[in-house]
């Protein structure tokens, strides 16, 4: 479609007066993009996405224990979606954390991934109860994503009441400048209309694809805009049921490619380029679905190896079995902890480590006599891969 179509696509810039000098905020049109979305070019990377997207769902589905999974799968997103902020937390240092185990990396990080976490829970959870996807259960997201660590004096749970920018030192020479703090409630309200509008006719991983970018450009929260715009395309997904659980999460794949990613947002605000910006979006679902249920057999299978293992030990085997099940959530463990989420003596805890130990499915980490941590290495290997911090 030829750039001179999409004029009105483009939204309007405002001149403000900020620290000194004139400044020229961008404010988006509502969605759906006028002219509308061709949908003829991207049906074929839409079929695509959607039957991977299916496939996902109906394998996960099959898993004996989903919640197995997603815990880690949880985990695994927030760590992804932080880094692209910034932090240098791995997903075993905040496995770490979890066991009050000092990580390799500023507390801070961490804590800022286990907000992540925690917020994810927390939007997924009222919508299970009801409680529709909308600016108010945005705002409660928020507040948790933000309630500890970097970013908790920048107004958790409230939209912005000052001007924000995207790069750069000041609004001046900022990268991007979003909607004027006089102009976000209009902004917002068109877009929580868009949110519930079942109308439209749209596919909804376009739905999907259109709100990420306009949550990104109108930028709400003072802090906290990007990994909860990430985090709306998997709610959304959640709420109108193309998944069942929150198992597919695109944050690899933008960490990845996020030069053409921040390329591509910013072709839609300057081009009215929709559809470029769709392509991107679809092949991430696309391939990070396909991903994710290659993952996930590959786990389904360790598993499946790793337990004809134990079955082999004879009477220990109960009890290495229990605690083989709860390294499944938690691929990283202590004795006593261990102990009192399952149930079984601290030595019975030792006794079945030191049996996977010999079978090969567990490593001691720390080397010490005393508060020792045990690994499920390749599990963690399986889940690790693409969350090496940025550097």
């Amino acid at each position: 479609m030829p750039d001179t179509d999409n004029t009105a696509r483009q939204g309007r810039y405002v001149a403000k007066q900020l620290q000194g000098e004139t400044v020229r905020a961008f404010v988006p049109p509502p969605l759906p993009p006028h002219p509308p979305i061709d949908l003829a070019r991207l049906q074929i990377l839409l079929e695509q996405a959607n039957q991977a997207t299916g496939r996902l769902d109906g394998l996960a589905s099959l898993l004996p224990d989903l919640s197995l999974l997603l815990y880690t799968y949880v985990r695994k997103e927030a760590v992804l979606s932080s880094q692209i902020e910034g932090t240098q937390s791995s997903l075993s240092d905040l496995l770490l954390y979890e066991n009050n185990e000092a990580p390799g990396v500023p507390v801070e990080d961490v804590q800022e991934v286990s907000n992540y976490v925690a917020a994810m829970n927390h939007g997924l959870q009222r919508m299970r109860s009801g409680f529709p996807l909308s600016l108010r259960l945005i705002r409660e997201i928020h507040e948790i994503l933000l309630s500890r660590g970097r970013g908790n004096g920048k107004q958790p749970g409230e939209f912005r009441r000052s001007q924000n920018w995207i790069g750069g030192s000041r609004p001046g020479n900022a990268v991007f400048v979003p909607p004027p703090p006089e102009m976000l409630a209009e902004c917002l309200n068109q877009f929580e209309h868009f949110l519930h509008d079942d109308q439209t006719g749209l596919p909804l991983l376009l739905r999907a694809g259109l709100i990420h970018v306009q949550f990104e450009t109108i930028h709400p929260f003072l802090d906290g805009n990007g990994r909860l715009g990430r985090l709306l395309i998997t709610l959304l997904l959640c709420a109108h049921g193309a998944l069942r659980e929150p198992i597919l999460y695109l944050s690899l794949y933008f960490k990845t490619n996020r030069t053409a990613y921040y390329e591509l947002l910013d072709r839609v605000r300057t081009k009215g380029d929709w559809e470029a910006w769709l392509d991107f979006f679809l092949i991430g679902v696309r391939d990070t679905a396909e991903q994710a249920a290659n993952a996930t057999r590959e786990i389904l299978d360790l598993f499946n190896q790793d337990r004809k293992k134990i079955e082999t030990l004879g009477r220990p085997a109960a009890s290495v079995l229990r605690v083989f099940q709860h390294m499944q959530k938690s691929p990283i463990i202590a004795i006593p902890s261990t102990a009192k989420r399952i149930g079984i003596s601290a030595p019975t805890v030792a006794k079945s480590l030191g049996h996977m130990i010999d079978l090969g499915i567990v490593e001691e980490i720390t080397g010490r006599e005393r508060h020792r941590l045990f690994v499920y290495r390749r599990y963690l290997d399986i889940l690790n891969e693409g969350t090496e911090p940025l550097r």
